[in-house]
This record gives structure tokens, sequence and C-alpha cells, in this order.
């Protein structure tokens, strides 16, 4: 009995602490605040940060810079956690799932997939001002 009571409060305790670094981690995005930078647009394909396969060639998706970015592993970050990214540029706007992780962002930079760069301006612009911010998707 007792080493079922011992193994249960170490099992608790690594679930509490588990929990509560998420939730920290979780609480240091900031959502809906918004950032003054600009977007480029990338068509790589392969794994994203988040470890899932992407096309930026296709998909809609978005790499956030690595300054935004909280754990060593990034597939276990709580931006590949249902967060997505709100950007707008000249009266448009498109949301997109954060997929991936920018390493040569500055902090107001985020690198869009090739189709959600379009819908917001031509290509050959190459880099665009935008307005941008994390939300909950």
């Amino acid at each position: 009995m007792r080493k079922t009571i011992k193994s249960l409060t170490l099992l608790t305790a690594a679930v509490a602490l588990s929990a509560s670094t998420v939730g920290t981690a979780w609480a240091d995005i900031p959502f809906d605040r918004p950032v003054t930078g600009n977007a480029t647009y990338y068509d790589a394909a392969g794994f994203g940060a988040c470890g899932t396969q992407i096309d930026a060639r296709t998909q809609l998706l978005v790499a956030v810079p690595a300054s935004y970015w909280t754990t060593a592993n990034p597939n276990n970050d709580p931006l590949c956690r249902g967060v997505s990214v709100r950007v707008t540029y000249n009266g448009r706007t498109v949301t997109v799932p954060v997929a991936d992780k920018c390493p040569s962002c500055d902090s107001g930079h985020i690198d869009l997939s090739q189709p959600a760069f379009s819908r917001l301006a031509d290509t050959a612009l190459g880099n665009i001002p935008v307005t941008w911010s994390f939300v909950r998707s």
C-alpha cells in the first residue's frame, strides 16, 4: 500500500509539473496583440517545426520567428497546438495556422506560405509591410 501511495504521489507531481510548464508557455503567447512588421513567403516542402508534413507551395500556413518558441523541441511547443496568425495587408486579411519556425526572422517578421502570401499581395512583391497577431484557432 505504501509503495502504491508513493508511486501515485510521484505521478501526481509529474503531471502537475508538466501541466504547469505547458500552461506557463501557453500563457506567454501574446494573443491578440498586434505586431507591426513584415511578411515574406516561402515554398519549401518537408517537415515543419511542429513535426508535421508541410508543403508551403500548396498549404496555407505560417512560419513564425524563433524568438516566440519556448521549448527546446519545437514539436512540443505551445505554438503547435491551436495557434494561428492573423495577418493584414492593404485591407486584406488571412488567418493561417502556425506550422513552422523562421530561424532568420526578427520578432516582427513572419514567413507565409506562398498561397497565404498570395491572398494578401502579388508574390512579385516578395516582402510586404503587415500587421499580424497570434490568435487561438
